[in-house]
């Protein structure tokens, strides 16, 4: 890949600026692209140019679907390009990159879809003797500008969740991307603007370091944020931006607890690949696990077989199935975690050190306690940690014995326990038969207490980038 530098995008035009930065692999640290180090100037001109927009006024919602269909087209037609910079900049395995890249068309698809059935309500005036001879009804319009903050580890597809949204609403966009893993985001913009036909100033993407994009998150022509990332930048965020309309999608350590009559053909491939795919660096990926006693010996034979067989190393290769953390540090402070945890009395079945690249092999640790580390924090690593369990109301109360809500699951053949496990795991959404790293671009996703405060998926997510403005008309 070419080390040019990749320039912002702002009101259609390539933005260079004096100094630039480096993106580098994650698994061996070679330069692949380097990008502008956009100052708050830059933000003020996006800020501008979005306002601007929106003063215009939005385009006729059939014109926000037609760009949107036609980013599917067009996302459809550079898909190998699209995983290929995901890949290299996030050392996300190859073949995992290509599953992102595939599933950014259903974002688009069915924000188009959101765009085309946004609807405000009637509302029954006469039901009050003073709304007599009056006929109301709510119609939804744009927030304003909406400031879009993304993480690195979906480099593609958590900037679609902010950005087909706010296309389908009606609001300009200015997105800053993940300092690690900005050039996906610029490759979409430039897409969207290029080929599927989107005006110039409705998406302007700016790399700003991090702590510059404070002045996007305080910016007085700011209508709304939407943030994704760990808990405690998202809630400084809420706390400094009273108000806008901040929606926060933030951390988890998800739970599942697999019951006494689980399908473990069917449970243990989906764990390994929800605990391992991309490292564990998701915020749904399997991070504790409440295991029956009556199965926990097989379970976790079979739990450990499986996960020794991944293959660790280079992203580019098709093989892999795990390669480095985003950077060294967070591979220390994973391996920290294990490291405690085994100190602590927990037992490494497999994995625990790194290999000659260094990069962390997949741990599974079992004998972990809930006040360890690898328990209480967000792991974002590749490390799984169970426990064993006789009645199933502790499983549910160690699961729901956390700050975090976003997803959890249940593996079991009793219906009823199934149901039952939908009402008690406290969270944002419960999967059973399932691991909790599922998720369906279109359907509502989000979490409670430190994992957030909104749902996205397309049709949840414009409803939170536009406002229901009332209108009474007396006949």
């Amino acid at each position: 890949m070419s080390t040019d530098v990749t320039p912002m995008r702002i009101d259609g035009e390539a933005v260079t600026t004096d100094e630039d930065a480096p993106v580098l692999s994650p698994y061996d640290g070679h330069e692949i692209g380097r990008v502008p180090v956009g100052t708050a100037a830059d933000i003020d001109r996006a800020v501008a140019v979005a306002r601007a927009r929106h003063r215009d006024g939005a385009m006729p919602a059939h014109r926000r679907a037609e760009i949107l269909d036609e980013a599917v087209r067009v996302l459809g037609a550079h898909q190998e390009e699209l995983a290929q910079t995901i890949s290299a900049e996030a050392a996300k395995p190859i073949s995992t990159a290509r599953i992102e890249a595939a599933r950014s068309l259903d974002t688009f698809r069915f924000a188009a879809t959101a765009a085309r059935t946004l609807t405000g309500e009637m509302i029954p005036m006469d039901a009050a003797i003073s709304g007599g001879g009056k006929l109301g009804f709510t119609l939804r319009v744009p927030v304003g500008v909406l400031g879009a903050i993304s993480p690195f580890n979906f480099p593609l597809n958590l900037v679609a969740h902010k950005v087909a949204p706010a296309i389908a609403a009606g609001c300009p966009i200015v997105l800053k991307p993940a300092s690690a893993t900005p050039l996906t985001a610029l490759l979409l913009a430039r897409l969207l603007e290029d080929e599927a036909g989107l005006p110039p100033g409705w998406l302007n993407v700016v790399t700003v370091p991090g702590r510059v994009a404070d002045h996007l998150v305080t910016h007085d022509d700011v209508a709304a944020i939407s943030f994704t990332g760990s808990p405690e930048v998202g809630w400084n965020i809420r706390a400094r931006a009273p108000r806008k309309r901040v929606g926060l999608e933030l951390g988890n350590n998800a739970p599942v607890i697999v019951h006494r009559d689980a399908d473990l053909d069917s449970a243990v491939p989906k764990i390994t690949l929800g605990g391992f795919s991309y490292s564990g660096q998701t915020c749904i990926a399997v991070q504790r696990l409440y295991v029956h006693d009556d199965i926990a010996d097989e379970f976790l034979d079979r739990l450990t077989t499986s996960v020794a067989e991944l293959v660790t190393g280079d992203p580019a290769d098709p093989a892999t199935n795990v390669s480095a953390l985003i950077n060294a540090g967070e591979t220390d402070r994973v391996a920290a975690s294990i490291d405690e945890a085994v100190d602590g009395g927990a037992t490494a079945t497999t994995g625990g050190t790194r290999d000659d690249h260094g990069v962390l092999l997949p741990t599974v640790l079992t004998d972990v306690t809930d006040d360890m580390t690898v328990c209480r924090a967000e792991a974002f690593g590749p490390v799984v940690g169970v426990q064993r369990y006789r009645d199933v109301d502790a499983a549910f109360a160690s699961a729901n014995d956390t700050r975090y809500g976003l997803q959890a699951a249940i593996f079991t053949n009793d219906l009823q326990l199934g149901i039952e496990a939908a009402h008690r795991l406290d969270f944002g959404g419960v999967c059973v038969n399932e691991v909790p790293t599922f998720r369906a671009d279109q359907m509502p996703y989000g979490g409670i207490r430190d994992s957030g405060n909104t749902k996205e998926g397309p049709a949840w997510a414009v409803r939170e980038m536009t406002e229901e403005r009332m209108v009474v008309i007396q006949r």
